[in-house]
């Protein structure tokens, strides 16, 4: 017998009837959800492993998202590391033109096969971690703070090379700073002709650093009153005679050291060089063709690395794109 629609028996009869495909409809959302999650878990497992095993052009591995920024394509990966500490701008237009020899060299280095680094503040310790040569254009770097002098000595005992242009060599304690560049001038006294002719005499031709460089002349300023390192000393390369300016008074026609190189070691430390130019108070004196290939020595000399590497420089051929 059939029951009535809307009776206690047809009702059973629907539920019965429904809950095999509830059920089934169940499990299949189940299984999916299932399926699903899993996909997203195999899909981040693969980008996670794909980051992992991108490799970059040095062989290292490195990030998908962040690869590594490409070199210049003028520069020498395999070149000298160099860092310029300049200083802000002083005296007249024309001299002493810190900013100016930090972009303009930066420039020359780099063409002549160094990778270089600079800013207008002392460098700090990681600035100096793989360091070369630190040459050395500001006023009177003599006055260190605690930190700076720190980092420096740090970086003079593992061998590290400095070089000295113009008054970068004056401050407080001169004595302290010829154990680091072979000679030093104290802020505050008389120590300099101001603007003059001054004329180089060579002194040691036979040094490799002074190729090429003959007994000129150059308006510029030179100094007197040095205190000069003892045990070991300075090198002498070409000196001049103190012309009679008003500032030089009495010291007028002294003979004295323009240009040295110092070798020598940092109690607990490793042998060291410094190259030192006192001239550089006129910045038109930095374009003399003598003065540059004399730099470029100097500075490859004070890194330890062979005295024309700078000076012979061919940078390659600009690869085809």
């Amino acid at each position: 017998m059939t029951p009535l629609p809307g009776s206690p028996r047809a009702i059973a009869g629907l539920r019965a009837r429904s809950q095999p495909h509830s059920k089934t409809r169940r499990a299949k959302r189940v299984g999916g959800s299932r399926l699903l999650s899993c996909g997203f878990l195999v899909l981040a497992f693969l980008l996670v492993l794909s980051s992992l095993l991108t490799k970059g052009a040095n062989g290292q591995t490195v990030s998908a998202v962040n690869p590594p920024m490409p070199r210049p394509w003028h520069q020498n990966p395999n070149g000298m590391h160099i860092f310029i500490w300049a200083g802000l701008k002083s005296h007249l237009p024309g001299q002493h033109d810190y900013p100016q020899f930090l972009a303009d060299w930066s420039k020359i280095l780099t063409d002549h096969g160094a990778v270089v680094d600079g800013a207008l503040h002392a460098p700090s310790a990681a600035d100096l971690e793989h360091v070369d040569v630190v040459i050395i254009y500001k006023g009177d770097a003599g006055y260190l703070n605690a930190e700076e002098k720190s980092a420096l000595e740090a970086y003079v005992k593992r061998g590290g090379g400095l070089v000295s242009i113009h008054d970068s060599l004056c401050g407080p304690d001169p004595a302290y700073f010829a154990t680091l560049v072979g000679g030093a001038k104290k802020h505050g006294e008389v120590n300099y002709t101001l603007g003059a002719p001054i004329p180089y005499t060579v002194v040691d031709s036979a040094n490799p650093i002074m190729k090429g460089m003959s007994n000129i002349t150059i308006f510029d300023e030179a100094f007197y009153n040095m205190t000069w390192a003892q045990n070991p000393s300075m090198h002498v390369l070409a000196t001049t005679v103190i012309p009679a300016t008003p500032s030089a008074g009495t010291h007028k026609g002294e003979v004295v050291p323009q240009i040295w190189i110092y070798e020598h070691t940092l109690s607990g430390g490793q042998p060291a060089r410094a190259f030192v130019w006192m001239q550089g108070h006129e910045y038109a004196n930095f374009a003399n063709y003598q003065i540059q290939q004399m730099l470029l020595r100097g500075i490859a000399w004070a890194g330890k690395k062979p005295v024309d590497s700078l000076v012979d420089y061919v940078p390659p051929a600009p690869a085809n794109k």
